[in-house]
């Protein structure tokens, strides 16, 4: 009697550690949590840009968190903070990478892994969110040098005639509040895809940090897909650790 409750233990933490060990490519409840976080966040990500950009003035800041975070708009002509400008072709085929390898991490996870599920989701629809404004937020970008000497970018919409100098360009996309900058000053011209960012934080550094004191604590302005990015990231990084952890134990 002992030895058939024995077998029949055995047997049944076999089968629960098969089924612990089944592939989450052919578990529904795996493909709901991968493909509702991605979802969700990419709809967030765009329907909080479109409402940013046709509810606030190019030069209005608002208040979101009380001395925390507030909403302004902004354009980026490069990746995530503002790295690598210019380069669009990079950042698709980039992203592209980004979709191939995050699927073949889902299809050879175990559908136990649902922390993964959830960090390939946000890394998915932060890739997917960004790239769609790289594909159709097109605007203009003026290159110039100052009277120093530095090389400036200036993406917006351009609202002089053709030919005319200064060349004067305006905010993206309605043209408004247009800055003139010289036609001898100018290094490059081009249209490209650009990023519409809008979360800032607000908190600076206080006066007894050396050197910083005054600063922005955090520089960058960014938006849903950032924030779904660097967390997807963070927690691909811990579920990565965790699942490390019971092994090295042993």
């Amino acid at each position: 009697m002992t030895r058939m409750m024995s077998g029949a233990t055995i047997k049944q933490d076999e089968t629960s550690e098969s089924e612990t060990r089944k592939a989450a490519l052919g578990d529904v409840a795996s493909h709901a949590r991968f493909w509702l976080i991605g979802l969700a966040a990419l709809w967030l990500d765009l329907w909080s840009k479109k409402w940013v950009f046709a509810h606030l003035a190019p030069d209005e800041t608002r208040s979101f968190i009380t001395n925390f975070i507030v909403f302004r708009r902004s354009v980026n002509d490069g990746a995530v903070f503002g790295l690598f400008t210019g380069q669009v072709a990079l950042f698709i085929v980039a992203s592209l990478f980004a979709f191939v390898f995050v699927f073949y991490l889902f299809a050879s996870s175990r559908r136990s892994q649902w922390p993964l599920h959830l960090a390939l989701g946000l890394i998915l629809s932060g890739a997917l969110g960004n790239l769609y404004d790289r594909s159709a937020e097109i605007a203009d970008v003026v290159v110039y040098r100052t009277d120093a000497g530095k090389q400036v970018r200036l993406p917006g919409t351009i609202v002089s005639e053709p030919g005319a100098d200064p060349i004067r360009i305006g905010n993206y996309h309605e043209g408004l509040h247009p800055r003139s900058v010289r036609r001898a000053d100018i290094v490059e011209i081009r249209q490209q895809g650009v990023v519409r960012d809008f979360i800032k934080f607000v908190p600076k550094f206080p006066t007894w940090v050396p050197k910083l004191a005054g600063r922005d604590v955090w520089p960058w302005v960014f938006n849903i897909a950032d924030a779904a990015l660097v967390c997807g990231v963070g927690a691909l990084l811990c579920s990565s650790w965790l699942s490390r952890r019971p092994q090295d134990e042993e």
